[in-house]
């Protein structure tokens, strides 16, 4: 396994060993065990989550406040996205900066961004399939969402046009305003 760490401590990128022949391809998509070891935390998973998205669809930048709060393992496996994940965490010497990896299912790299991060992605393929390991289950009334263009954050999602947006990601609170709860 290939393993890039990030300048924003805690997120960091996982690509597995591929083994392939004339037959396909075989990979292991998570060892528990392995993952600790890398993050250095006895993290356990208890929520999988899955979206399908056409080209230019966006979705963040998301958020679960504590005690509700969420660190994810995300992938994708169909189809190619931008990751993006802001450090929402107060006493961070990166508080407000990003991170960003391009997560494909061809490499098969996935990306841990733990809890006190903003979430979101943008699909650069036709049609790409996101899935994700959750640390928490999803709380309605824990849900946070920061605007996904927002000038504080600076980043180059690297599209000239609108991306595809939900109703709900149209409205969401300025970085200026925002009390972190991390």
């Amino acid at each position: 396994m290939t393993i890039n760490k990030f300048e924003i401590e805690g997120v960091i990128e996982m690509t597995p060993r591929v083994f392939e022949d004339d037959r396909g391809y075989f990979f292991e998509s998570f060892n528990r065990k392995q993952f600790n070891e890398i993050v250095g935390q006895d993290i356990l998973f208890v929520q999988d989550n899955q979206s399908f998205s056409t080209k230019h669809v966006l979705r963040g930048m998301h958020f679960q406040k504590p005690p509700f709060a969420q660190g994810k393992l995300v992938r994708v496996t169909a189809g190619k996205v931008l990751d993006v994940a802001v450090d929402l965490r107060k006493k961070s010497a990166t508080y407000g900066q990003h991170v960003k990896c391009i997560l494909s299912a061809e490499k098969n790299n996935q990306l841990w961004i733990p809890e006190g991060f903003a979430h979101g992605f943008l699909a650069l393929s036709e049609n790409a399939t996101f899935a994700y390991k959750c640390t928490n289950y999803y709380n309605a009334e824990s849900e946070g969402s920061l605007n996904w263009n927002d000038e504080d954050f600076a980043i180059d999602w690297g599209i000239n046009e609108a991306p595809i947006l939900s109703s709900k990601d149209l409205g969401n609170e300025s970085f200026i305003n925002f009390k972190s709860p991390f």
